[in-house]
């Protein structure tokens, strides 16, 4: 803790007592924000972790069909069937407002919704696994697309944890017991001077008791004389 450097008067302990109610208030604000993004940010997580593990297996899955593919199909043929995609994804990025942090939305919009439509190629000379698997990236696009849009909303609300966490311990541990300890040396000040003040006061009040009582010997010292 350390000392504001400020004059040491009623109107500065006032102006400080004012600011610390605000710190207060402030750190109380802050706290309740961070424990409620700290909140999000472990629904978040454990959504994340399940859609990241559904589509690890989706693209295992995606990987696998695509092996198989390959090992039936010649590869000029399997480059072939690939080579022109019959659908065309349009990514629209926005932003969305999650416990005072901006973060994106993401949604693709595919130029074609119908299944049958999906599949660039004849099925003459295409295996069965080539075509679950090019229906299995269609499917799993979605997926990826929230898994992104969660992991990226995670990291953003976590740095704004961090950034609340810093500000919650400055306001606890630096400046509000720094204006406390302001504050109370303020006081005592001021109670020294008042004491002193007092001190004074009565001094000089005894010493004007003292004149007039010698005043009055010196009165009643003329009288007797006369």
């Amino acid at each position: 803790m350390a000392l504001i450097n400020v004059n040491p008067t009623r109107m500065e302990m006032t102006r400080l007592k004012k600011r610390l109610a605000t710190s207060i208030r402030g750190h109380k604000l802050l706290k309740d924000k961070r424990d409620d993004l700290m909140k999000k940010f472990l629904d978040l997580v454990r959504k994340n972790k399940e859609l990241r593990e559904q589509v690890e297996k989706e693209i295992s899955d995606i990987y696998g069909g695509f092996v198989v593919a390959s090992a039936v199909m010649s590869p000029q043929m399997l480059e072939e069937a690939l080579m022109l995609p019959k659908q065309s994804i349009d990514l629209e990025v926005g932003e969305r407002n999650v416990m005072s942090v901006t973060v994106p939305s993401f949604e693709f919009i595919a130029s074609e919704n119908s299944d049958s439509d999906i599949y660039s190629y004849g099925f003459v000379s295409t295996s069965g696994e080539l075509d679950d698997s090019v229906a299995a990236v269609k499917n799993v696009l979605p997926h990826l697309l929230e898994l992104a849009q969660i992991e990226k909303s995670a990291q953003m609300i976590a740095e704004e944890i961090e950034r609340t966490r810093r500000r919650v311990n400055a306001l606890e541990y630096v400046q509000i017991p720094d204006l406390q300890e302001t504050i109370k040396y303020i006081k005592m000040k001021l109670d020294e001077n008042e004491r002193g003040n007092l001190a004074r006061l009565m001094k000089i009040k005894d010493m004007m008791v003292e004149q007039a009582m010698e005043a009055k010997r010196q009165n009643s010292t003329n009288t007797y004389s006369s």
